[in-house]
Parts: C-alpha cells; structure tokens; sequence
C-alpha cells in the first residue's frame, strides 16, 4: 500500500524520470553538474549555518537544529498567484464566519452548519463573545496548509487560525541558502520574503484601540519551553517590539500594563502565542501560571488588542473545514478558488458505516488534533490501529472526520549522500491588517524525511526546503497580489511540569 501511495505521486520536477519540468530545468542541469560530495558539503554548510544561528524546534523533549534540505521547492508566478487569491479568499470568509458565530449566527439561521458543530467544539469559546479589535480583525496571522494531489493541482488540506507557527523558518531559510547556496540562484528571479516582520509590524499597529497613536505592542510567549520559542524571540526581535511572558504583565481596570526597570508602561497589542486555555486564569484555567489575569476583560473592554483573537479555533475545527467551501458561497457569494481534500463527516449512521466498513481505505482525523498527532492513514495502518480508530470513532463520531487518502506530491531531498523523492505539503502565510489579506510568498515547504511516510510536521521529526516563489510573468500579464476589502457585516513557564501547554501546542 505504501508503494502504491507513492507511486501516484506528483513529481514537482520531474514530468518522467530524468526529465525535468520547464520550471525546474535550469535548477536540475546546476544540480546535475554537482558531484555528490559537493551537494553533501553544501548541506552540511547549511546545516551549520543554522546551527550557528540556533535555529531550533523542539522534538522529543529535545532542542534541535530544524533541518533544511538544500534542494528548493519552486513555484511558478501565475501558479502562485491563484494560490494567493484563493487563501485570500479563504481567510476573508473565516473571518466573516468567525464574527457570525460570535455574532448574530446567520449561517445557522440559514442552514448551512448546525449550530451543534460549532457549540460542540473543543474550541468554541463563549467568552470570546464581544472580543474584537478596534479594525474587525479577529484572523490576523493564519497559516493554510496546501497539498498538491496526483493530478498536480493543490488543495486546502487544513486551516490554521489560532496560533499558527513555522514563519520563523520560513525567513530562516532564504537566509541561510542565500548565504550557503547563493549559485542556485543564478538562473531564477526569485520574490523575497524578508517585508513579513514590517507587515505583521503594520497589521499589530492597525489593531490598537482607537486614539491610541503609539501603541506599545509586545509578543507574549509562553517561555523557553515551548516548541516555537525561537519563533517567538525571531519575530519581537525583527519587529522591534517586547517579548514578554505573562509574568512582565498586569491587568488592572481593565487596562494591561508591562513591568520594566523604568516602571510600568501601558500595553495596547498582544501578539499572543498561548493557547486560549492558558491566557486568562480567571475565565480559563485557573492553574495557568503562564498567561495575565484579567485580560479578556481588557480586550472585551477594547482597551487591549489580542492577535490572534480569542475563540479562533472554532474555524480550525477540521469538521468545520469541511464546510468552509459553503461558507465562502454563503459570505462572499463566490466560488472557491482553492478546492478541499474531500472530506466525511461521520455524525450521519449510512456515511459513517460506509467509511467504518472499509476504514483501511481512509485517513481518518480527529477534528482538534494538531501535528499530526493521532492520524490514522488507513492503507499505511495496522490492524490494531483501524481498530483503535475504529472503536474511537464509534464512540464519538464528532470528534473524528474521514477523508480520500492523497498522496502528497513529492520533490528530490537530499537524504544522507543521495537524492530521493519525499513527500511534501505547503503552509502559505497570510497577514490581515483589517483593509487587505497579504500572502508572504512562497511560505513553509514541510518534508517528511523517511521514505513513504505522509505526514510532514515538524514534531513527527519533518524538515523543510525553501520555496521560492518566482518572477517569471510576463511583461503585460497582469499581477494580482492581495485581495482587497471585507464583506458586509449584515453577514453577520511555570514552576511545575504539569501547569505547562503541551510542547507542540502551536500549529
């Protein structure tokens, strides 16, 4: 069954074996002109750069160097400029459902979701109601996972809304292979990626409470233990701003000021990267030593601004996923440009006894999962593991969604001292500054690097390539790099182990 996944695979070089795609071919023939102990020389020189630089993920409990293959990932520019407009698009609709759930609830009025699929979600947050900052904007940073199926054309895998993380890299490695592997861009004219801190910069200052003309904006962290700490210290340090943890904070009248050495100073913006359940001990867990008592207050107030919003999560429930393309009809009365995986939902008796009858022929989610953890991909499966999932899907089938197994289109890695084909997804980042969604471009090529397997995340041990979005239109094809506008509003760390966010909590 592995063989067979794979063998289906898109190929984003080659069109057959040893013809590379019209893209790809300058990078191969520079490529093909490279003994095997250069490329591994050349790797290894990455490999150090980012080691000298600390770029790191935490797996297993251990601090490690991310690992960056040197081959990169490229896209064409027209190819990229649907992508763009269709995460745009995706974003603008979560939006408008997220202020509709919080709001006046018309797509439950109107029949297209139940109102149990979202007050049924581990993510749906009551507190979060009249929670929003002053320009509207509860989804200021997402990241939307893409994978290319086997006919070559990319889909939505996944939304991630709450916390989305691995921008850091994103900037990390264009850095490094500009430094390690400059030659390889000889031939390409590649768009930057280096204007993202200046936008979220923008997109935070756009957030502050009205009248406020020099918003003080920090970075909240849950601490070094967190798994994209480096992430955290990379983004405040670019952008100029505080990295605080919820200690340096205090909530008072509704107001959130930072500690420092010169005395208290008023905070505006929390670009916060802790989960819901660990910002506010006094509407969530008690037990958080890691976020600021008061603070949903604060934002509720409209004293403070928080990035990303409170409750966020109800649009990353992977049930909900299979509902977005009828969102984005229902708020934005558009046709998505960017198609789902096809998706189950196993609530219905007929739908979920077909899938229960041949579980080894799906994957199967569970619909708060993040990481890749508790995946079960039916034809790579033991018989004990479909039984597993089986059972757990019987007792609740909300918690679970089934979807067509794809395999992962796949890009040369350099793995040891050989080349081979490993499967790969795409996160894209969006900023949305409440007037345009920009997408950085390019974003975070995820690589598994074992052979055959799916899933891709950082915390299953994956790496990453850098992508390179490039400038090949032509002179008088015209360009389209935002999507403008929002529709109608009538649419309407700690002292013990165990008070700490599990390690992979960001997505």
């Amino acid at each position: 069954m592995t063989e067979s996944l794979s063998a289906r695979a898109w190929n984003e070089m080659f069109e057959r074996p040893g013809v590379p795609r019209d893209l790809y071919a300058p990078l191969f023939s520079q490529l093909s002109s490279l003994q095997p102990a250069e490329l591994r020389q050349r790797a290894d020189q990455l490999s150090r750069t980012f080691r000298d630089r600390g770029v790191t993920f935490a797996h297993a409990g251990e601090e490690r160097p991310f690992p960056l293959d040197l081959i990169p990932r490229l896209i064409a520019a027209r190819e990229w400029d649907l992508l763009q407009r269709g995460i745009a698009q995706r974003v603008h609709a979560l939006e408008r459902f997220l202020d509709d759930v919080y709001g006046e609830g018309w797509a439950f009025h109107e029949g297209v979701i139940p109102r149990a699929v979202i007050t049924s979600s581990p993510h749906y947050c009551r507190p979060a109601h009249g929670v929003v900052a002053s320009n509207g904007v509860r989804i200021m940073v997402s990241g939307i996972d893409l994978v290319r199926d086997e006919h070559g054309t990319f889909r939505v895998l996944e939304d991630n809304v709450r916390i989305p993380s691995g921008v850091s890299y994103v900037i990390e490695n264009r850095r490094a292979m500009t430094q390690s592997a400059a030659a390889l861009f000889g031939d390409y004219r590649v768009q930057p990626v280096d204007e993202y801190p200046s936008r979220l910069l923008h997109a935070l200052r756009a957030a502050a409470p009205r009248l406020t003309d020099d918003p003080v904006i920090v970075v909240l962290s849950p601490g070094v233990h967190n798994a994209a700490y480096f992430e955290h210290v990379l983004l405040a340090r670019m952008m100029g701003v505080e990295l605080v943890e919820g200690p340096d904070l205090v909530c008072r009248s509704n107001f959130v000021f930072m500690r420092t050495t010169q005395g208290e100073r008023p905070v505006h913006v929390i670009y916060r990267r802790v989960d819901d359940e660990w910002l506010d001990p006094v509407q969530f867990r008690p037990d958080s030593i890691i976020g600021v008592a008061g603070l949903t207050n604060a934002a509720r107030a409209g004293n403070v601004a928080l990035a990303n919003n409170l409750g966020n999560g109800v649009a990353d429930d992977k049930l909900v996923y299979s509902y977005v393309p009828d969102l984005i009809r229902f708020y934005l009365h558009e046709e998505p440009l960017l198609d789902n995986v096809e998706t189950f939902r196993l609530e219905g008796d007929a739908v979920r006894e077909d899938v229960l009858s041949s579980l080894h022929e799906f994957v199967v989610k569970p619909v708060d999962g993040s990481g890749g953890r508790d995946i079960i991909i039916g034809p790579h499966a033991t018989n004990e593991q479909l039984e597993r999932a089986r059972a757990a899907i019987t007792a609740s089938p909300r918690q679970w969604i089934a979807q067509r197994p794809v395999a992962l289109s796949t890009h040369p890695t350099l793995v040891g001292d050989e080349l081979g084909a490993r499967h790969v997804d795409l996160r894209p980042f969006a900023v949305n500054d409440g007037r345009e969604v920009w997408v950085l471009p390019g974003g975070l090529t995820r690589v598994a690097l074992n052979e055959g397997e799916l899933i891709v995340n950082s915390s299953k041990g994956g790496g990453s390539k850098d992508t390179w979005v490039l400038n090949d239109r032509l002179p008088n094809e015209p360009a389209s790099t935002v999507v403008t506008g929002r529709a109608p509003r009538s649419l309407a760390r700690g002292r013990q182990h165990d008070q700490l966010p599990p390690q992979d909590s960001e997505q």
